[in-house]
């Protein structure tokens, strides 16, 4: 700049502004010589193609990264631009062999479209093969032009340095770049809208409009070709293709699906073969085939079935857990209804239909002690804590709590004073003028009498030893009750309950009570006398629930077959349901120190399962179904009635309507 402003002045001065300074190049004719000519077109030509920016938008960014996308850049708006669909190597010949242009199309990986080279291109290409240059009308080898006059010049070209305005970024500029990212920031400026795509398409179109079916992102499909005749349709095929008279009445035993469609027959000239008569019939079978082709193409999945299922650890690897019978105790007459074993894991007591309470002993089979109360047994449980050997029992009304005789004698003396009723106590509802339960003693067998207002179906122990709960179905908002074995009193701890009871059950280790009825859950914290969850089974009418040691999974038994597993942690709806028994379950019970548990049912059988909990509340429960346990016969449609684990051994035990109490051993 500098230099192109020292020279106009010296023009302006005269000092070097003479008009015959630059003497114009004429040749004698007086037009101007073809080094000028030459001059004067490099100085104008200019390749358009470098000025149209490319379709595709990455930038200097290796192809390599989008090579597993399916897209190859975005456009101006934002947008993916879609990768063109590749023809594989066949349909490549067969385009080539229909296209007689095919030879000059080539693809462009970078802007991902096909270009088909015009002969000015393709001439091009075959001079740069050879080693020339390019364009023909170039020389390479042209004379040198100085267009710098020497001649009567004071001094060379300026060599001034570069002025520093030139690198430093004009503050002007950078003030309207900072305006304009405001006005996009704030929506000042906005990008034109997309054009709106239409949302139905000609399914069979033509070539021409490929392009638009490419941008609404779906493949070209080619309509489907039909079958070309083969030997058999000629009018005079040969012998071998021609079916006997046997063959064709066989064709009639067939169904109609498997028949051949077209049978070949022989004629002498082809003036004779008559009309097709399932031309009319096939034509439209064509229409309805190019009619209900499916939209997209679907690739067929080759899946191993054996790899759909779940990876499940090896039962070696989940052992010990019961196996086979070791021991049967029998003695009951009628069904053994309800089985609980003492903690120690010493004795098993057993309530059966006949009228009978026993005591056994686990190992040898030794039957202790038989209570004849007089009514079926409904349900029996042992005091948790090893120091009182009481065991209650529940049959028709009365809930008796009997001394098993069982422990030393500071223990039996502290059982005495527990179960020691000097006067009858009855505890009344301020609602019902009828007494809720009568705390009476029990002469017969020397323990105390609960008499309540109706039916007891089961009766369950807190882990303290000291309080246990009733259930009784029919008792409408007296169903379920508390009561406290060293006060002799009882609470209605829920004065409405919606639905019928099945069962309740304590929690392990926190003042939390679970009442199952038919169709739910519910769990109340006793402290708060409020509702915590509802857990929401399912399934037609609950049967049966169990506690996990942890507290923090229950499962969940019905009367159809089908056993629920829930994490409260989770969800109020089952984490697992399981449909395993084809009859009622009737128990469910998980084992206290090892990760088992099982249910057992009217059919005759007892499923054992894996259960591990773990203490990451981010790994789901493992469940893994082990044994199947069978042993018991049927008698009146029902089949196990009970089953409960050993405290500390992994053995089960399983209470059968065929009299008979049997011990499954690993």
């Amino acid at each position: 700049m500098a230099r192109t402003k020292k020279s106009n002045r010296e023009n302006q001065d005269g000092n070097f502004g003479r008009s015959d300074a630059l003497e114009p190049a004429h040749d004698e004719q007086g037009s101007p010589r073809e080094e000028d000519d030459e001059h004067h077109a490099a100085e104008e030509s200019d390749s358009s193609e470098d000025e149209v920016a490319p379709r595709n938008t990455i930038g200097d960014v290796p192809l390599e990264w989008y090579k597993e996308e399916e897209h190859i850049g975005y456009d101006i708006s934002g947008k993916k631009i879609k990768k063109q669909t590749r023809k594989d190597r066949i349909d490549s010949f067969l385009a080539g062999a229909d296209d007689s242009k095919s030879w000059r199309k080539i693809f462009d990986e970078y802007n991902d479209e096909e270009v088909e080279l015009t002969k000015e291109e393709i001439g091009i290409i075959r001079r740069i093969l050879k080693g020339k240059t390019p364009n023909t009308e170039v020389d390479p080898y042209a004379d040198y032009v100085d267009w710098f006059v020497w001649e009567d010049k004071g001094h060379p070209l300026s060599n001034a340095p570069e002025p520093k305005r030139r690198f430093i970024p004009s503050k002007w500029e950078h003030k309207k770049v900072l305006y304009h990212l405001l006005q996009f920031a704030r929506g000042w400026i906005k990008f034109d809208k997309p054009e709106e795509e239409p949302p139905f398409r000609l399914l069979w179109d033509d070539d021409s409009n490929l392009a638009d079916s490419r941008r609404h992102g779906l493949s070209y499909i080619p309509a489907p070709k039909s079958k070309l005749p083969g030997h058999e349709e000629s009018y005079n095929p040969s012998v071998e293709y021609i079916p006997t008279q046997e063959e064709i009445n066989s064709y009639q035993l067939m169904y109609e699906e498997d028949r051949p469609k077209f049978i070949p027959r022989r004629f002498e000239s082809l003036r004779s073969v008559p009309a097709y008569e399932s031309a009319l019939k096939e034509g439209f079978d064509r229409c309805l085939d190019l009619y209900l082709c499916p939209r997209t193409r679907k690739k067929r999945l080759n899946i191993d079935p054996e790899a759909l299922k779940p990876k499940l650890p090896s039962r070696k690897d989940l052992r010990p857990y019961p196996t086979i019978c070791y021991l049967e105790y029998r003695g009951h007459i009628g069904p053994v209804k309800c089985i609980s074993i003492e903690t120690s894991g010493q004795w098993i007591a057993s309530g059966s239909t006949d009228g009978t309470v026993r005591i056994w002993e686990i190992e040898t089979g030794r039957c202790l002690k038989v209570w004849d109360v007089g009514e079926a047994v409904q349900h029996v449980a042992w005091n948790p804590l090893p120091e009182l050997p009481i065991l209650a029992i529940s049959l028709g009304q009365d809930v008796l709590l009997l001394n098993t005789g069982l422990g030393n004698d500071e223990e039996q003396l502290k059982v005495k004073e527990l179960l020691n009723v000097a006067e009858p106590v009855i505890t009344d509802d301020a609602s019902d003028s009828t007494p809720t339960v009568s705390w009476i003693p029990y002469t017969k067998y020397g323990g105390i009498r609960l008499k309540h207002f109706k039916a007891v179906s089961t009766v369950e122990w807190h882990r303290k030893g000291d309080y246990f709960t009733t259930v009784v179905p029919s008792g409408d908002s007296r169903a379920v009750l508390l009561h406290q074995l060293s006060k002799k009193s009882s609470h209605n701890p829920f004065k409405k309950l919606h639905g019928l009871p099945v069962s309740a059950v304590f929690h392990p280790t926190r003042s939390i009570f679970f009442v199952a009825t038919k169709k739910h859950v519910r769990v109340y914290d006793l402290v708060k006398t409020k509702l915590i969850k509802k857990l929401e089974a399912g399934v037609r009418e609950i049967s049966s629930i169990s506690i996990h040691p942890g507290g923090d999974n229950v499962i969940v038994g019905s009367k159809e077959g089908k056993m629920c597993w829930f994490d409260m942690d989770l969800s109020s709806q089952p984490y697992k349901t399981l449909k395993i028994h084809p009859k009622d379950i009737t128990n469910v019970a998980f084992h206290r120190s090892y990760p088992l548990f099982a249910s057992c049912s009217d059919d005759c059988t007892a499923y054992v399962f894996h259960g591990m909990v773990y203490s990451d509340l981010n790994q789901n429960p493992l469940i893994v179904p082990l044994e199947i346990l069978r042993g018991h016969t049927s008698s009146n449609g029902r089949g196990v009635l009970d089953c409960k684990f050993h405290p500390r051994q992994p053995w089960l035990f399983t209470a059968g309507a065929d009299s008979v109490i049997k011990l499954y051993c690993h």
